[in-house]
């Protein structure tokens, strides 16, 4: 069975058309202010991918932000639902899915069969989410990915304490002024994320294998700082952890009856 899998965020739209289970071909699109637009773009570059027709898909299921705007979907299902989905996928062995997006982060505990029991949400503060990770690149003048291959060479721990983004970016302009080197910088920004990320994580319980999807999961430096902080051997997140829900929402689709 074909199905695939829309994932319509607040800043990127991504699409996953997989074949009894597995991914055949991706998209993705930034949803801006015409997320019906950013849908069929992603969905188009999938279905190019894969080489598959749009009356080839038996299934389409929506998720995120924008699973309403979605009109080609023959279904939707909420983000809990879907990065749970997801992550075990990737990983069956998760009990804790942790799904750090543009402008919130969710966490969620899984039962031994895959299914939510508990979750929580963080919309509050956007210094827990992806777009917080790029306000303080641009603060520094360097690139994302930079940031986080600086923060794993710091040799020593310096504490950022701001309550939100626009504080955090003046907080890491007097760091550099302060002449702190920006390995040191890049590991303060990411445990501060990963202070509040780790927030939502205890409201549902930690279990040993954490698994963390969205787009800041690309970066190392997060991974290692999340870490940390939770004190686990390890944080997991799979190659592609942008595609974690649209992976959720496809299966689900294959779930569903014809």
């Amino acid at each position: 069975m074909i199905t695939a899998g829309i994932d319509c965020g607040a800043m990127n739209t991504k699409t996953v058309v997989m074949k009894d289970g597995t991914i055949i071909g991706k998209g993705l699109a930034p949803t801006g202010f015409d997320a019906a637009g950013a849908v069929e773009d992603s969905l188009n570059q999938a279905l190019l991918q894969a080489g598959v027709a749009r009356a080839g898909i038996r299934r389409i299921c929506a998720t995120g932000s924008g699973r309403n705007a979605v009109p080609v979907a023959d279904e939707s299902v909420s983000e809990i639902k879907a990065m749970a989905r997801g992550a075990f996928c990737f990983f069956p062995g998760a009990r804790t899915v942790v799904d750090v997006g543009a402008e919130e982060g969710r966490a969620v505990k899984l039962d031994d069969h895959g299914r939510p029991v508990d979750f929580a949400v963080n919309d509050r503060c956007a210094a827990g989410a992806g777009v917080f990770i790029e306000a303080m690149a641009r603060a520094l003048g360097i690139g994302v990915e930079e940031m986080g291959r600086l923060s794993l060479r710091s040799e020593r721990e310096v504490r950022m304490n701001a309550p939100c983004a626009i504080f955090a970016e003046s907080e890491v302009i007097g760091l550099i002024h302060s002449n702190i080197p920006a390995a040191d910088i890049s590991r303060a920004i990411y445990d501060c994320i990963a202070r509040r990320i780790a927030g939502i994580i205890r409201r549902v319980g930690i279990h040993e294998e954490v698994v963390l999807i969205g787009g800041p999961a690309r970066s190392a430096g997060l991974l290692s700082s999340l870490r940390r902080e939770l004190k686990v051997t390890q944080v997991l997140a799979p190659a592609e952890p942008d595609f974690g829900a649209a992976v959720g929402a496809a299966l689900c689709a294959a779930e569903e009856p014809r």
